[in-house]
């Protein structure tokens, strides 16, 4: 059974620790992934249609693009989780995330159409993560030019998730 207590500075780049903080000491890597899907949904349920397109400051993300940006984010970290779990030795490539704003059209989506693909999302990580053995998830890779384990990988998911929920709560609504 993997932990965020089972986490060592070293397997992930220090930029990522602002989300592996956010998690429980001894959150369960699977279990938080279950956790964070209700989490997830029943948050974005929740916010008002008339705040959904909301961005608190020109050029901010409004909050359906931050789901959506969630999404994307998800799909990343769990192909890098992925890689390093299988043992691939090569370096993985960071990503802009700014750059997959625009061409998302999240603002024109549906709140469900995006609760929709998240749970999909969701449901394939958890796929995967329990397909793969607990040794698999220590292996360690190069992700965007440092170190990563495939543990890290999928909790920074998780932790990434509360990273912005909390942001909404603070700046949007």
């Amino acid at each position: 059974m993997i932990t965020t207590s089972n986490l060592t500075n070293s397997e992930f780049n220090s930029y990522y620790g602002r989300y592996i903080d956010k998690l429980n000491k001894n959150l369960e890597l699977r279990k938080g992934f279950l956790l964070g899907k209700d989490n997830v949904i029943g948050f974005f349920n929740s916010i008002p249609t008339d705040k959904q397109n909301f961005r608190y400051e020109s050029g901010k993300w409004s909050i359906k693009e931050i789901f959506q940006h969630l999404i994307d984010t998800e799909r990343i970290f769990m192909y890098r989780c992925f890689r390093i779990a299988r043992n691939d030795k090569t370096s993985l490539a960071g990503f802009d995330q700014n750059v997959y704003v625009d061409p998302s059209n999240a603002s024109n989506k549906t709140i469900e159409s995006l609760i929709n693909e998240f749970s999909k999302l969701r449901e394939s990580s958890i796929s995967l993560l329990n397909s793969l053995s607990d040794v698999n998830l220590n292996y360690i890779g190069d992700a965007n030019g440092g170190a990563m384990s495939a543990r890290a990988a999928a909790f920074t998911i998780i932790g990434h998730d509360i990273w912005h929920i909390d942001v909404i709560k603070e700046r949007y609504l």
